[in-house]
């Protein structure tokens, strides 16, 4: 009863915002039993990989016992990082050797998105429960098969979405919800990415040692190792993501999603382009519109890598637009704007825990109870709001208005069904679930 007591005195810490060093719960962990402790392995280890294990360390129960990385520097970087809270996990170079390892109950997927779909997959198949970073895929097809596999493995999938996870957007959620905005026909969601800057283009140039770089392009397109396409830098490409809509906009949208209890959207049209940094080498649009019709209501998907000065005044956030009142909503909070003589207006309410630890938390708990419909995004919620971003950027790409068929699972042009279902190449095939 004492680990019941030590866990849920770390959970307060943890949802009341506090920032402390992990070795703080070295002391509560030594008091885990061997039996209750939960491995857990991490895909991909250099950003938001290594954030999400930050997070799970803060839970008493949870260890790292192994860590997989393309790269020796980033796998060594860890090691020693680890070393320092008295963890010393197995590392691999391929995932695959990783869901193999008998002492990994739960898999971290942090690499980029188009390695999301296989390495999740084949983690269910291993038995393994899995954290999978955002978006879940690079593709339509490819979150269709992800939410398909987590109902046949029967497995306990969280995704990265961790906002769903805020008390303060949980709340404006249920303001929404509540009605009091009156009917809600718009919505809008953003991202403006101030100070921005050119990736300049360089040419391609040998692999850096210690790196496995066939691995890393795994199902994507051959391709010559080019380092503005490695690392942080890879969202920016369509071979293996979606520029700032699905980086951010799986964030923002989902909130829309989930105030409106949206379905599928009847047709989505988008407009944009490189034209901010017309000539640097990123592939994705810097500046991009897509406004989205669900039948009841429509939404707008702004993002502008020019300016940090967004709608509202708010770089990124989230607008329900209602005949009563406005509300407002990002990650630092949110306020209601009321229409005149129709309701009063709410003032700001400011954001005080952290989204990521307390997603954290969640999943772990339901990793230990089983109880599915307790998590806070799981795989449905996840591949939703996926699909949503990748039909921003199909119509885009297809420079039309798309609409889409969900019996046919296609597109009403040609262009924009050849993008909902990817080619797997270098060997590598496409799970069959």
């Amino acid at each position: 009863m004492n680990n019941r007591r030590d866990f849920l005195k770390s959970s307060a810490i943890i949802g009341a915002g506090a920032l402390f060093p992990l070795e703080m719960l070295a002391s509560i962990k030594s008091k885990v039993s061997p039996n209750d402790k939960i491995g857990v392995g991490v895909i991909g280890c250099k950003g938001m990989g290594w954030s999400d294990l930050t997070a799970l360390l803060k839970v008493p129960e949870v260890t790292c016992v192994a860590i997989c990385d393309i790269d020796e520097d980033i796998l060594n970087q860890r090691k020693a990082d680890l070393d320092k809270l008295n963890i010393k996990p197995k590392l691999y170079g391929d995932y695959r050797k990783l869901l193999a390892d008998k002492d990994v109950d739960v898999v971290v997927v942090g690499t980029p998105d188009h390695w999301h779909c296989l390495q999740m997959i084949d983690a269910c198949a291993a038995g393994k429960d899995v954290y999978c970073e955002k978006p879940i895929s690079n593709s339509i097809y490819e979150a269709q098969l992800m939410n398909k596999a987590v109902q046949r493995y029967d497995r306990v999938v969280q995704v990265g979405q961790w906002q769903r996870s805020q008390q303060h957007f949980r709340d404006a959620i249920a303001f929404v919800h509540s009605g009091k905005l009156g009917k809600v026909s718009s919505t809008k969601a953003w991202m403006y990415r101030g100070g921005t800057t050119p990736l300049t283009v360089v040419p391609n140039s040998p692999v850096p040692a210690g790196v496995n770089y066939d691995m890393w392009l795994g199902p994507s397109q051959k391709r010559a190792f080019n380092k503005n396409r490695f690392h942080y830098e890879f969202r920016w490409f369509w071979d293996y993501a979606g520029g700032l809509m699905t980086d951010w906009g799986v964030h923002l949208i989902d909130m829309v999603l989930m105030g409106m209890k949206a379905g599928t959207p009847k047709s989505v049209m988008a407009t944009g382009g490189k034209y901010v940094f017309p000539d640097d080498a990123r592939e994705t649009p810097d500046i991009q519109t897509a406004l989205y019709d669900f039948g009841d209501f429509q939404m707008s998907w702004e993002h502008n890598m020019a300016t940090g000065v967004g709608l509202y005044g708010m770089q990124h956030g989230i607008a329900f637009i209602g005949e009563n009142g406005t509300l407002l909503l990002n990650r630092q909070g949110w306020e209601v704007k009321g229409e005149k003589d129709k309701m009063e207006s709410i003032a700001w309410a400011k954001s005080v825990d952290r989204g990521l630890d307390l997603h954290a938390v969640n999943f772990i708990d339901v990793v230990k109870s089983r109880k599915k419909e307790d998590l806070h995004c799981p795989i449905d919620a996840g591949a939703k709001v996926a699909i949503t971003s990748h039909f921003g950027n199909i119509a885009l790409r297809a420079g039309e208005k798309i609409y889409w068929d969900e019996a046919k699972n296609k597109f009403n042009v040609d262009k924009a069904t050849k993008l909902v279902k990817p080619i797997y190449q270098n060997g590598w095939k496409l799970p069959v679930v």
